[in-house]
């Protein structure tokens, strides 16, 4: 058997020794151009050349939840374009919005500005039923992420594409509902799948109909948000702030004005990254499973985009 590693941005030597610890038995290699046929191929952003040459792959594995970059590409529809379920990303997202939210409820950027300023001060505390948590995305990110902004007493609203049956979390779905949903929204989430349907979604009407003094954390992709959409609705106070940790152009240009406005918090991609034990064990159990002729979970149809 013998797979090829392929991920741009991802140095290669690391995930090929932990490749082959788990997979002795296979023949586990960089792929270069001109490479013999490989069976499977662990990904990320692979250029087109590597797919046009390896049409007969059985799977692609991606190192990420997010597959909007190989959607975009062409490639054979006898293989499989596999994701990773969590691999330890679920738990660092769920940190990360539960960071930002709290962040947020409690004020703590408004006591850092006073306390810089020698001040000792007070904020009357929020309620939570004001402060309804609305998801955008219902997959396995985002029904963990519910779990925990539940466990912290906050309303918890979801949309999806399709209907979800989500316990403790009223459930929205499809176009027909997204309005209703952003109209009780106080506090937007966005997990989505970067697809043609969600380019662009939030924008300024969608963002116009959350709460008055809404608060946006997108931890989903860049191209989720227009990002000229976002800061008249902040000058204006119909949104209160937004915790944004992916943008259109990455890294963000130096003269963007996110870097300066006082209502938008920036973190460089982090919100959850990919842990290599992990997700290589969760490989080499689905290429066990694929050889034993099993089905796997995280399997991608292209036509949807997750």
């Amino acid at each position: 058997m013998k797979i090829y590693f392929c991920g741009t941005d991802f140095k290669p030597e690391p995930w090929l020794a932990a490749l082959r610890t788990v997979l002795p038995q296979a023949d586990i290699q960089a792929w270069l151009p001109g490479a013999p046929p490989g069976d499977y191929a662990v990904v990320w952003a692979p250029p087109q050349q590597f797919l046009d040459e390896q049409p007969q792959l059985k799977a692609l594995f991606n190192l990420g939840a997010g597959v909007d970059a190989l959607t975009q590409l062409r490639f054979s529809s006898a293989t499989k374009l596999v994701r990773l379920d969590d691999a330890g990303m679920s738990v660092q997202m769920t940190e990360y919005v539960l960071h930002a939210l709290i962040r947020h409820f409690r004020e703590f950027d408004g006591y850092d500005a006073d306390v810089a300023q020698g001040k000792w001060s007070f904020r009357k505390p929020r309620r939570r039923e004001d402060y309804p948590v609305g998801i955008m995305g219902l997959g396995v990110l985002g029904q963990r992420v519910a779990r925990a902004v539940q466990a912290l007493e906050f309303p918890v609203l979801g949309w999806s594409r399709s209907a979800k049956d989500v316990p403790g979390v009223r459930c929205y779905a499809g176009p027909e509902q997204f309005d209703e949903f952003l109209a009780e929204t106080r506090v937007l989430v966005c997990l989505l799948p970067l697809t043609a349907e969600t380019r662009g979604i939030m924008n300024r009407r969608t963002l116009s109909l959350l709460r008055p003094g809404a608060y946006v954390i997108n931890v989903a992709r860049g191209s989720h948000l227009v990002e000229e959409d976002l800061i008249p609705l902040l000058d204006s106070g119909q949104l209160d702030g937004a915790a944004l940790d992916v943008f259109q152009q990455e890294p963000l240009p130096a003269g963007h004005p996110f870097w300066r406005h006082p209502k938008i918090t920036i973190t460089p991609h982090t919100a959850a990254r990919t842990l290599r034990d992990e997700s290589v064990a969760q490989i080499a159990s689905k290429i066990a499973r694929l050889e034993r002729g099993e089905t796997i979970a995280g399997i991608v149809d292209p036509t949807k985009g997750y």
